[in-house]
């Protein structure tokens, strides 16, 4: 996989200095679009359980502290395994405002990498049945794609059974 730099996202930016190699895959997005991850594997031709959407969760714990959970775009989150894998009661979905205040990107185009706020990164497992994966680079309409363990590297998560 060649390193393409071109992108100027701080998750571009983050893994170009790192010396992670990375592809980048624009598509055109459509701004009446909700279902973020469906339209990137659409408009790239991906397998859904390649492309992986990455979400912020607040898990109840003591203080509650955000967590990015990273899962394929053809599952959903489940939110009891991602409590029970950090040792809290329950988990909910951050609302878009906290997502987009911690993480300095907007909806639909968050990224597991380069977040403004670092916080725990959980990956569901089933990334490492691939040699590469997608993820969001940092824009709606533009995807990195890159192998699961740099994207461990270049975010500090670790693997957990996150995906129903």
């Amino acid at each position: 996989m060649a390193s393409k730099t071109t992108g100027g996202t701080r998750a571009t930016e983050l893994l170009a200095t790192a010396g992670i190699p990375f592809t980048l895959h624009p598509y055109a997005h459509h701004d009446a679009s909700r279902d973020f991850g469906a339209e990137a594997a659409r408009e790239l031709g991906v397998d859904p359980s390649r492309l992986f959407k990455t979400l912020v969760v607040e898990v109840q714990t003591t203080p509650p502290q955000l967590v990015v959970a990273v899962v394929p775009v053809s599952t959903q989150l489940d939110l009891k395994s991602l409590a029970a894998t950090l040792g809290a009661k329950r988990a909910a979905m951050a609302n878009h405002t906290q997502a987009e205040r911690s993480s300095g990107y907007v909806v639909g185009g968050i990224s597991p990498i380069g977040q403004k706020t670092g916080l725990l990164t959980l990956v569901d497992e089933t990334a490492q049945l691939w040699d590469s994966i997608l993820v969001s680079a940092g824009r709606r309409g533009l995807q990195v794609e890159l192998a699961p363990a740099d994207l461990l590297r270049a975010t500090g998560a670790r693997y957990a059974d996150l995906a129903r």
